[in-house]
């Protein structure tokens, strides 16, 4: 029997609002993570290593640095006929953007015409995750279901915090519901204390995806959201099966990072999704060489951790310092520190995430921050240490205290 033909589409039009000040000026997918990674990366990484061969990523907003990550990074061979595609909004259907993630593959349908797959694995791009999406297709073949959607175990007291999956006990891989939010949550027949959560992952055969889109596009009372409307829609159709990530076997994984998957969806959890990384034993390992995360190779100098001009040491403790990076006589701890990032003399840059070219002058003290692109901290200026007179400064201070400062602001004392 011929293999099934597999097609990737990647959702990578979001705004991103809850990320804000980082998405100003980019699209959420595009926003930097873990030193020298965008989100994006994530998701074609694992779909890239699921053997996945014919991709396409569909933008919209301020869509320009993350086109141009992917045409830059992200080239596969023409040869077998592999590649890897930004794709804008083309206003196929009328003068109009896309009005949500079903309206994007709405208006996107000439690629699968033009490619004809039988399976399409549809997947977000602003996770942090590593999965293997092989397993997932052949899950999803086994069971005959139209359409399977990812779910991850997330404690019952989480679940008004994600659209939940109620299975049937006889058969866990069958949906009996799927509840937007719910306050009063059910828990899995074999784990009370658990819910599924969906991951945001789908994979469909393709004929039922495109009739699907099809008719929620004549729906006026529909959001034309893939979450919110499709899936919910194969699930009343009784069409729709489940697969649980924890079935997942990722190669190289360990017994601390198998099953971690993180929506960056907001300042918080951006912020403490780096923190994850730092540890000596990783709640998420960057460095598992059978299952990498790709990202575009820099033409960057190693990075540089030298005394000052006086001779004073500085420390790094517990961080990940980037290519092109300089910690002169400063010291560093539980930080990230983005490519071409330098951080002088005396400085103290502590729980903090540091963005591409930021510059911490002397004698200046960053905690609990972000600090987007070229930031500069000017000689003696603090960030994160009063949260009053951060917010006056127009700075974005979550509930929990961390400071964000955006792209290009000069902070003096």
């Amino acid at each position: 029997m011929a293999a099934k033909k597999i097609f990737g589409i990647v959702l990578a039009g979001g705004e991103g609002k809850r990320l804000m000040p980082l998405t100003a000026d980019r699209a959420k997918p595009a926003v930097p993570f873990g030193g020298q990674y965008r989100l994006i990366d994530f998701a074609l990484s694992n779909l890239i290593n699921s053997q996945l061969r014919q991709i396409v990523v569909l933008t919209q907003y301020k869509s320009h640095s993350l086109d141009r990550h992917v045409s830059q990074t992200w080239r596969l061979s023409g040869l077998l006929d592999s590649y890897i595609a930004s794709v804008p909004a083309q206003q196929r259907l009328g003068k109009r953007w896309f009005s949500g993630s079903a309206d994007a593959i709405l208006q996107s349908l000439n690629l699968l015409r033009d490619e004809r797959p039988d399976i399409v694995v549809v997947v977000g791009a602003d996770h942090v995750y590593r999965m293997d999406f092989a397993d997932m297709i052949q899950a999803h073949v086994d069971s005959g279901a139209a359409a399977t959607v990812a779910a991850i175990r997330q404690p019952i007291g989480l679940a008004d915090q994600f659209g939940v999956i109620e299975v049937d006990p006889k058969n866990p891989t069958s949906f009996t519901a799927f509840r937007e939010k719910p306050s009063d949550p059910v828990g899995l027949p074999d784990s009370p204390h658990e819910v599924l959560a969906s991951m945001g992952n789908y994979v469909f055969d393709a004929e039922a995806l495109i009739d699907a889109v099809i008719r929620d596009g004549d729906r006026p009372d529909s959001g034309h959201d893939m979450g919110g409307d499709i899936i919910p829609d194969f699930v009343n159709r009784g069409e729709a099966a489940v697969y649980d990530f924890s079935r997942n076997d990722v190669p190289g994984a360990t017994d601390r990072d198998r099953y971690y998957w993180r929506d960056v969806g907001t300042i918080d959890s951006f912020f403490e999704a780096h923190q994850d990384l730092i540890s000596t034993l990783p709640v998420f390992n960057l460095y598992n060489r059978e299952w990498p995360i790709f990202s575009q190779q820099l033409n960057s100098p190693p990075a540089k951790l030298v005394r000052d001009g006086r001779g004073s040491l500085g420390s790094t403790i517990d961080s990940i310092v980037s290519l092109g990076s300089v910690i002169s006589g400063a010291h560093l701890e539980r930080s990230v520190l983005g490519p071409w990032a330098k951080v002088e003399s005396g400085a103290h840059v502590v729980d903090s995430v540091v963005f591409e070219r930021a510059i911490i002058e002397p004698n200046a003290f960053v905690g609990r921050a972000i600090l987007d692109k070229d930031v500069v901290i000017a000689a003696g200026a603090k960030i994160g240490v009063d949260a009053a007179r951060d917010r006056a400064r127009g700075f974005t201070v979550t509930d929990s205290g961390i400071t964000v400062v955006g792209k290009g602001v000069h902070v003096v004392p």
